[in-house]
C-alpha cells in the first residue's frame, strides 16, 4: 500500500463519517426512546416487534368489540328489567280483577291501566341501541321487533337468529337476544281441546278484556299465563346477565394479554437510556478526537519529510 497525502485524507474522512453516523444513530434513539429506529438496525428484533404489534392491534380490536357488546347487553338488561317491573304490576291488576266484588266501573279502570301498561311493554320490546338498531329483532335489527298488524294484533317481525361476534382468537359470544326467546308465547287449550300458541301481547290483551267483561274464569287463566310470561322475561334476564359476566371475564383476559404483549415489545424495542447516554458521550469524545486528528493531519504533507 502506498502512503500518500490523499490516503491520509481518505482514512480521516472515513473515520469522521463513521463516528458521526454512530453519534447520529444514538441521538435518534434517544429522541425516540427506541432501540430499533429502522428495521435495518436489527432485522430479527424488528420482525418480533412487528408480530407483537399485530397481536396488540388484534387484542385491542377484540376489546373494542367487547365494549360495544357490553353497551348493547346493558341496554337489553335495562329493557328487560323494566318489562319485568311492568309485568309485576299487570299481575297485581289481574289478581285484583279476579275479585268478584269489583263494580263494572272498577273493572273498566283496571282494564284501562292494563292496556296502558301493555303499550309500555311494547315500547320496551322495541328498544333501540345507540346506533338505532332494535335490540330484540334478531338479525333484522333495522325494523321494530313488534308491531300492530292490520287486525290490530301485535306480532313479532324479527327472526330467531342469534348473532355472534369474535371476542378472542378462539372465543365467540352472543351479540343479541331475539324477542321470541324472551317475549315468549304460551300454550293454551282452545274450545276444541286443541293446544295452540298465543303471543305474549295477546295474553295481556285477553286478560284485560276478561277483566273488563267480568269473565273470572278467563281472568284466572290470565294470572297463570302472566306467570309464564314473567318466567320468560326472567330467563332472558338470566341469559343477558350470563353474557355480561362473559364480557367482564373476557375483558380481563384480554387486558392481561395486552399487558404481556406490550411488556414483551418494550423489552425488545425500548432503549436502555443509561447505556445509550454512555455511548453518546463516548461517541462525542471519539468525534472530537477524530476532528482534532483530522485538523492536524490536514496541515501535513509528505513533502515535509523529504530532504
Amino acid at each position: 500500500m502506498k502512503i500518500s497525502t490523499p490516503l491520509y485524507f481518505d482514512r480521516s474522512t472515513q473515520m469522521l463519517t463513521d463516528v458521526q453516523g454512530k453519534l447520529a444513530k444514538t441521538q435518534e434513539q434517544l429522541s425516540t426512546g427506541k432501540e430499533i429506529v429502522k428495521p435495518s438496525d436489527a432485522p430479527d428484533k424488528a420482525a418480533v416487534v412487528t408480530r407483537l404489534e399485530s397481536q396488540i392491534a388484534r387484542q385491542e380490536g377484540y376489546l373494542a368489540t367487547l365494549k360495544s357488546v357490553n353497551i348493547r347487553l346493558t341496554a337489553e338488561e335495562t329493557a328487560l328489567k323494566n318489562t319485568s317491573d311492568v309485568l309485576f304490576r299487570i299481575k297485581e291488576l289481574t289478581m285484583q280483577g279476579a275479585n268478584g266484588t269489583l263494580s263494572a266501573q272498577d273493572r273498566q279502570s283496571v282494564a284501562l291501566e292494563m292496556r296502558t301498561l301493555r303499550e309500555q311493554i311494547l315500547s320496551l320490546a322495541n328498544s333501540q341501541d345507540v346506533n338505532g338498531n332494535y335490540l330484540f329483532s334478531g338479525s333484522r335489527a333495522s325494523q321494530p321487533a313488534f308491531e300492530n298488524d292490520a287486525s290490530g294484533r301485535i306480532t313479532y317481525l324479527g327472526d330467531h337468529a342469534r348473532m355472534k361476534v369474535d371476542v378472542g382468537d378462539n372465543r365467540r359470544m352472543n351479540l343479541n337476544m331475539p324477542g321470541s326467546d324472551t317475549f315468549v308465547r304460551v300454550v293454551r287449550t282452545n274450545e276444541k281441546g286443541e293446544k295452540v300458541g298465543v303471543d305474549f301481547f295477546q295474553v295481556l290483551a285477553d286478560a284485560a278484556s276478561a277483566i273488563e267483561s267480568g269473565d273470572n274464569t278467563t281472568v284466572q287463566r290470565g294470572v297463570v299465563e302472566i306467570d309464564a310470561l314473567q318466567n320468560g322475561i326472567s330467563e332472558g334476564l338470566g341469559q343477558v346477565g350470563a353474557d355480561l359476566t362473559v364480557v367482564d371475564m373476557q375483558t380481563n383476559v384480554l387486558d392481561q394479554m395486552l399487558l404481556q404483549f406490550k411488556t414483551t415489545r418494550s423489552d425488545v424495542e425500548d432503549l436502555d437510556y443509561t447505556e445509550a447516554i454512555t455511548r453518546l458521550n463516548r461517541d462525542q469524545i471519539a468525534l472530537e478526537a477524530a476532528q482534532s486528528s483530522f485538523a492536524k493531519i490536514s496541515q501535513l504533507s509528505l513533502f515535509q519529510y523529504i530532504k
